[in-house]
């Protein structure tokens, strides 16, 4: 494989490597901004949406190894193209479960666009684009699911 097109796949590998730092940082944030009993439930299903994430960055890690490139460190932050749970730091105002809900929408969905691009991207190799389904189903899944919380909370 050519090394530009290595640097491209490592490039878009770690793209998403951040965005899944994004998350990680977002329902960090949101576990902080739910003290109370009433969110136990949040609480549970937030930390698994971190181990998701977590178990996805290291898929994706092995990959960016495969290519010799060096995973990504941090969130997207400034600069980047993708700027995720930014919505989230605005929220904590005493921790509405319904904020809470729609500000882990704002990021579900804008995790999702990214994968859909880096999908979409006609330079990343075929194996790479089942694990990224994978991945994007399993957060589409999880909007799904924040998406009928919210509901119910409002």
């Amino acid at each position: 494989m050519e090394t530009s097109n290595s640097n491209k796949q490592v490039e878009v590998l770690n793209d998403l490597i951040q965005i899944n730092n994004d998350r990680i940082a977002g329902y960090e944030k949101a576990i902080e901004g739910l003290d109370d009993k009433e969110n136990e439930d949040l609480k549970l299903l937030f930390r698994h949406m971190i181990n998701n994430s977590r178990d996805y960055n290291e898929a994706l890690e092995k990959q960016i190894g495969l290519f010799n490139g060096e995973p990504a460190l941090g969130t997207s932050g400034a600069g980047k193209l993708y700027r995720a749970w930014m919505e989230l730091k605005a929220f904590v105002t005493g921790g509405d479960r319904a904020a809470v809900l729609s500000s882990c929408i704002t990021g579900e969905e804008t995790a999702i666009r990214a994968y859909e691009e880096a999908i979409a991207d006609e330079e990343l190799v075929t194996e790479l684009q089942q694990l990224l389904l994978d991945q994007l189903s399993a957060i589409q899944q999880s909007y799904r699911e924040i998406v009928a919380l919210r509901e119910v909370a409002e």
